[in-house]
């Protein structure tokens, strides 16, 4: 097992940062002062956010054709696609919900005030323009190009979903290149975002330097209460889906989870949902999962069901909005929910997608791409928290589906010693967190 030297220089970045912009903080003299030398540091913050930007629109028509035109077709597997949607779905609505509920109640950016970056303090803030009509008819794109031009995410998302149905239709005829030509721009641009990824310590590192020097350490306590509210958060999305699970399979929901706990504590310790895949398989097996069934809504949940980095997208954005002291009405935030339900489809299984989600978001409605990097700074540790939950919901969301078509037989011995022949399922290239 590979460690992962981005998350830790990711976390050296930060304290780095913490370090720097406190003596900054300390040797500015002056408000002023510190907001001129905070001011060189975003030069950084800046260049790292437009490389984010710049992968946005590719990365998501790539991704969300290859995964659309993968899926087999006839009446089974339509009906299972069916079930499987239909819990991806309402467990996609619940997470969204727990995050924009938690993020209210518990408030973990109010009191901060952060001022707007000066790159955005004069920017188009039409939140409250906004509203569902809006957001409807903008989603469907008057041109493709346009709305890759323009960064359009829900218009690229609209417009993908419609050509991944269709080409899945003449996938094996006169659809064969293009298929192959999609997916092969997926893993170039899942490539891309890895060598973007590689900015990630010097973005981190320049914005919690640039806040520090404007605000001293007494933004650190933000930090705190951010990730008690979002691990409580996410307890209580487990403990929905375990009740959602239990609905469907009574007590074996427990022997499940305890089957689970290898592949949770991999995905943890990780942070890449990738990683715990192949271990799930194997488990879900010995559970009783018959391999159709698992071979086929595992990598499906993969790319439209990560409820943990779903839930996250809402509490984060949320967040931000908090720390700038920009107040979002309860009908601006319904419309946000229903934003993330459909962009978080695109990008799923993207690493780090759930921040590409966010810095997709925020300008909708109005709210600094700055904020990001606030959370990048301890992303990791959530990510750690959200990436188990998200091999907790695709587990039981696959077990269930495997109920409902009486496709679970007898669990095997979890014998290490005992040679088991299994397929080796590779995880789909678009699947991680």
């Amino acid at each position: 097992m590979k460690i992962n030297k981005l998350t830790t220089a990711i976390g050296v970045a930060m304290v780095l940062g913490v370090a720097t912009g406190t003596i900054a903080h300390e040797l500015a003299g002056s408000p002023e002062a510190a907001k001129t030398i905070a001011g060189y540091f975003s030069i950084f913050t800046d260049v790292f956010l437009r490389m984010i930007k710049m992968i946005i629109a590719p990365l998501v028509f790539a991704t969300l054709v290859a995964g659309i035109a993968s899926m087999d077709d006839g009446r089974a597997v339509g009906r299972i696609t069916a079930k499987a949607m239909g819990w991806f779905m309402a467990a996609s609505i619940t997470s969204l919900m727990i995050g924009l509920v938690m993020a209210n109640v518990l408030t973990p950016g109010l009191g901060l005030n952060l001022p707007l970056p000066d790159a955005h303090a004069s920017t188009e803030l039409k939140t409250g323009a906004l509203n569902v009509k809006d957001f409807i008819t903008h989603m469907i794109p008057k041109s493709f190009a346009e709305a890759m031009a323009g960064n359009e995410i829900l218009q690229i998302v609209v417009f993908s979903m419609f050509f991944g149905f269709a080409l899945g239709t003449v996938k094996n005829g006169p659809g064969k290149p293009v298929l192959a030509a999609i997916d092969g721009l997926a893993h170039v641009m899942l490539k891309i975002t890895h060598y973007v990824m590689l900015f990630a310590p010097v973005g981190v590192f320049a914005a919690i330097a640039a806040v520090i020097t404007k605000q001293g350490l007494s933004v650190l306590v933000v930090y705190a209460k951010l990730l008690g509210s979002m691990y409580l958060s996410l307890g209580l999305l487990w403990i929905a889906l375990i009740a959602g699970g239990f609905v469907f399979l009574k007590g074996d929901v427990f022997r499940l989870i305890k089957q689970l706990r290898a592949p949770l504590m991999l995905g943890f310790a990780t942070a890449s949902s990738e990683s715990a895949y192949p271990k799930v398989i194997e488990q879900l097996g010995k559970f009783g999962v018959k391999e159709r069934i698992s071979g086929f809504v595992l990598p499906l949940g993969y790319s439209f069901n990560l409820d943990g980095s779903i839930m996250y997208t809402s509490f984060a954005a949320l967040f931000i909005a908090q720390v700038y002291g920009i107040e979002l009405t309860l009908t601006q935030q319904i419309t946000m929910l229903l934003v993330l339900l459909v962009t978080s489809k695109g990008i799923a299984g993207v690493p780090r997608a759930s921040l590409v989600v966010v810095a997709a978001v925020l300008p909708m409605f109005g709210l600094p791409e700055a904020g990001i990097l606030l959370i990048l700074g301890i992303d990791h540790v959530l990510d750690m928290g959200r990436t188990v939950t998200n091999v907790l919901g695709n587990a039981i969301a696959t077990t269930v589906v495997a109920k409902s078509e009486g496709q679970i037989g007898a669990p095997r011995e979890d014998d290490d010693e005992v040679d088991v022949e299994l397929p080796e399922p590779a995880a789909p290239a678009y699947a991680s967190k």
